[in-house]
């Protein structure tokens, strides 16, 4: 894919325009309110990454193990496809060693992936929150997975790949596929905003021993 094909340019202005538009909304949170800051940013920010991140922290993740391990595979299945893409642009390809790998996190990503759309379109309580970003988010992410799972079988399905590819990029700053760029920053922002009030991590209660 060394080849500087339109679909390759396609796909290079379609990340540049996400990484444009994420950017600005980063830019525009570095504006807290005035209240009197404690020293404690820092330990907030590591109980965002730490305690905070435990499924029983969590409202409802720790009663859906099942669901939480699907994500958590779904999410790993995205950064995999995004590696192996931005690998194949310049012209590079998956080391030999680490295709059964990529292979495998890609393929349970695609069927996690698959297993949350059914659940949210099946299940009453789900589909009565969820609005259309919802399944086309899902839609689009899971045909880049697939697409990229495919790429590491046969490398003739490189284009679809890049057709994913470009329509997954142009989404990304539109819809709530963001939050997965966002999460770590979202994180640490959350963890600094509440750390520096003295909220996190919770402060104990006085008459707790």
């Amino acid at each position: 894919m060394a080849t500087w094909s339109f679909l390759v340019v396609a796909v290079v202005a379609s990340a540049l325009f996400a990484a444009a538009a994420l950017l600005w909304m980063v830019l525009r949170t570095f504006a807290f309110q005035r209240a009197p800051a404690a020293p404690s940013g820092w330990k907030g920010i590591a109980f965002a990454f730490g305690q905070g991140m435990l499924p029983w922290e969590k409202e409802s993740a720790g009663g859906h193990w099942l669901t939480l391990a699907a994500g958590v595979i779904y999410h790993a299945g995205v950064f995999v496809a995004l590696l192996q893409l931005f690998a194949r642009i310049p012209g590079l390809h998956v080391p030999l060693a680490l295709i059964p790998f990529a292979e495998t996190i890609l393929l349970l990503a695609f069927c996690s992936g698959t297993s949350l759309l059914i659940k949210r379109a099946l299940l009453p309580t789900l589909r009565a929150l969820s609005c259309p970003d919802d399944y086309a988010a899902n839609v689009i992410v899971n045909l880049f997975l697939l697409f990229s799972f495919l790429t590491t079988l046969n490398g003739a399905w490189v284009d679809w790949l890049l057709g994913a590819s470009l329509v997954f990029f142009l989404y990304l700053p539109l819809g709530k596929v963001r939050h997965c760029v966002f999460f770590f920053y979202t994180r640490v922002m959350f963890g600094l905003f509440f750390g520096r009030r003295a909220v996190l991590p919770h402060p104990r209660s006085e008459t707790n021993p």
